[in-house]
């Protein structure tokens, strides 16, 4: 990484956001200032930027001055998760703004960030948890997290199946008949919904198994075909999605329908990749796509030994 991204610290990204703050409440001034909406754009964009990039730096540190160094699970304190709930705030917001630049959500968003980050430095003195607890932890966000993005994808193959069926219906005027489905307008809504939540909670998911294979093996295996095509769901989710809030065609809700239809397949081609390698089973300290087995078996034995030293000691 570039020297100067390293000499990023939480006073960059704060700072960030207080001017973002500041511009937003020149709002009460009751006059049009120019350039003032960029000017938020481009602040909130530094703020972003550099909250990604120090976190990153977090999650690739390892602090060789400690006694239990290598022990220590990577972004696994009070302070790393209060500053990521504080980025998911920041980038929820900079969307939402992005949608409707002539609302003041930033009144109610920019306070709580800013909390949480004030939580996040209140908190630094607290111990962090090891490597193994963190990888337990990770593990059950980025389970939960794709299981929830893969449920909203199903739901959503469901409405846009439904949607193509009633809107068949209705060319045909059949839709009077004793078997009712719901409004094109109420699944459509639905569609919606679904791919913005399926969006979410796979992006989740994606950041925590990167995490979790940080703790739990040091690196992250990109070639291991679960996580390539679990990537790729994501790309065409977080496509997808933006197309739909971005384009409006004269028949919006057929878009939406053919969005969640394509979503389905691409959770299929992702779901054949998981179970069909190692990436779905359990996973062992050693396994690494690549690895030298007994390499890794000698560095699972080292370090237990000196765990095992300290602990004597």
């Amino acid at each position: 990484m570039l020297p100067i991204l390293q000499q990023i610290s939480v006073t960059c990204f704060t700072a960030s956001y207080l001017v973002v703050l500041a511009i937003e409440l020149l709002r009460l001034v009751g006059r049009r200032l120019p350039g003032r909406g960029l000017a938020g754009l481009v602040m909130m964009t530094i703020g972003i930027f550099t909250h990604v990039v120090y976190l990153s730096l977090r999650a690739t540190m390892v602090d060789p001055g400690s006694a239990g160094g290598p022990d220590i699970g990577r972004l696994a304190t009070w302070t790393d998760w209060s500053l990521m709930v504080a980025l998911g705030l920041a980038i929820a917001y900079f969307i939402l703004y992005l949608r409707r630049p002539d609302t003041v959500i930033g009144f109610f968003f920019l306070p709580a960030i800013l909390a949480m980050i004030a939580l996040a430095m209140s908190v630094q003195h607290l111990p962090a948890f090891d490597r193994t607890e963190a990888t337990e932890f990770w593990r059950s966000v980025h389970a939960i997290s794709m299981m929830v993005g893969s449920a909203a994808v199903l739901f959503g193959f469901l409405a846009g199946a439904m949607y193509m069926v009633q809107s068949w219906r209705l060319k045909q005027k059949r839709a009077g008949s004793a078997l009712r489905l719901p409004t094109l307008e109420t699944l459509q809504n639905l569609n919606r919904r679904c791919l913005v939540v399926s969006t979410v909670a796979v992006g989740i998911g994606l950041v925590s198994g990167v995490v979790m294979n940080l703790n739990r093996l040091g690196e992250i295996p990109w070639t291991n075909r679960g996580i390539m095509l679990s990537g790729v769901l994501f790309v065409w989710l977080a496509s997808a999605t933006a197309v739909e809030f971005l384009y409006a065609p004269a028949s919006r809700g057929r878009k939406v329908a053919y969005l969640t239809l394509a979503s389905f397949g691409f959770l299929v081609l992702a779901m054949s990749g998981v179970l069909t390698t190692s990436h779905g089973g359990a996973a062992t300290e050693t396994e690494s796509p690549g690895a030298n087995p007994s390499q890794a078996s000698v560095e699972l034995h080292e370090t237990f030994s000196a765990t095992t030293q300290r602990g004597v000691a």
